[in-house]
């Protein structure tokens, strides 16, 4: 029984009518203090309970080893504050910010809404964060208490301050200070949520981006960029190029959307006002079916060479399968994550094992790109 679904979601999505943003900060609060005592009574039942452990899930990629591929998305742990404890939840990784090199506190509240009838969420939270250094000091901190068991990523962003030609320097003076703290990185050009970054996308400016960043990248961490859902297909195939450029460890498919198309939610209780009158990207269900599309796209363009992280509306195991075969080597959850509850990665990982042995396969990575391969007779 999902004591989360039956009881808990519907006390805080409709009962009590919980400010999502307040309740986010609460339940971080929670997850950073577990993160600090990690021998603790509590986390070992939360390892009994979520965590399914399985090699037929396991993959090597980019020199990392990932025991499952359902990691968290950028944007839950913005500070890194819980770093320690996102295995212990049932992630085989985890993907901290986004973080700025300059602290900054994001857009004006609210700026977090939950959209139930369409399980989705409209975010304009504007890269709010403590900033790169602040982060480095409590990695740093973690890394000598902790052993991390699932690779860490990090995303970041450009200050709002920093004017878009120097956005370069800008992602270098945060990854010259995280680097070492790192498993991988991810360059995020592609929030709807700070002006202009989305024009970093751009193949001019993004290229300045990358190679100020390789060019510091002397120990070769695995290096994403993460792009948006509302690009042409001719944007994304110049960023793959790039990315084959400047050699990428992959890309992360999607970012949120800012297209509004065939949403159920007429008005938003916070505000009064529609959807379509508010500023933000959507993520969640709404997402799920362009960001599968990207996958694909990707996977065809570049013959399954290049690993893709999918993230987009995922909220059970065939939607997770979904991206699996479209092409994405990792997933990543987020929305889906608050509307299915804690137990929703394990139950996830029991399906994606279901599917393998209906489809005849032995490992994960086996189904990577299976929608798109061409039989061979």
């Amino acid at each position: 029984m999902d004591i989360y679904q039956l009881a808990i979601r519907p006390l805080l999505f409709n009962l009590v009518k919980t400010d999502s943003e307040w309740l986010h900060q609460q339940t971080i609060r929670t997850f950073s203090w577990l993160s600090q005592t990690p021998a603790s009574w509590a986390n070992q039942r939360l390892q009994k309970s979520l965590c399914l452990y399985d090699s037929r899930l396991e993959q090597n990629l980019f020199g990392l080893n990932f025991p499952n591929p359902v990691g968290l998305a950028a944007g839950f742990d913005k500070d890194g504050v819980a770093a320690g404890i996102w295995s212990n939840l049932g992630f085989g990784f985890a993907e901290l910010g986004t973080v700025t090199f300059h602290a900054q506190p994001g857009n004006p509240r609210p700026r977090l809404f939950r959209l139930p009838l369409d399980k989705a969420a409209l975010n304009r939270m504007g890269f709010n964060n403590l900033g790169a250094a602040a982060m480095a000091a409590r990695l740093t901190h973690e890394k000598q208490e902790l052993t991390q068991s699932i690779p860490i990523g990090i995303n970041l962003g450009k200050s709002k301050v920093t004017p878009l030609e120097a956005a370069a320097q800008d992602y270098l003076d945060s990854f010259r200070l995280l680097k070492d703290l790192g498993d991988y990185f991810v360059v995020n050009v592609s929030s709807p949520n700070t002006p202009g970054l989305r024009s970093l996308q751009d193949a001019s400016m993004l290229s300045a981006i990358l190679d100020l960043l390789q060019q510091e990248n002397t120990a070769h961490k695995p290096l994403f960029v993460k792009i948006a859902p509302d690009l042409s297909w001719e944007a994304i195939a110049d960023i793959i190029t790039l990315a084959k450029t400047y050699q990428l460890a992959g890309i992360i498919a999607t970012n949120t959307t800012i297209s509004r198309d065939g949403l159920k939610t007429q008005v938003i209780d916070q505000t009064g006002k529609s959807p379509q009158e508010e500023a933000g990207g959507i993520s969640g269900e709404p997402l799920r079916d362009r960001s599968t599309e990207v996958i694909r796209f990707i996977w065809q363009q570049t013959q399954g060479q290049i690993p893709i992280i999918g993230v987009g509306g995922i909220f059970s195991p065939e939607d997770a399968w979904e991206k699996i075969t479209a092409g994405a080597s990792l997933i990543q959850v987020y929305t889906g994550w608050i509307y299915e509850g804690p137990l929703m990665v394990r139950r996830i990982l029991a399906g994606l094992l279901v599917l393998l042995e209906q489809n005849g396969l032995n490992s994960i990575n086996e189904a990577v790109g299976l929608q798109t391969k061409i039989p061979k007779f």
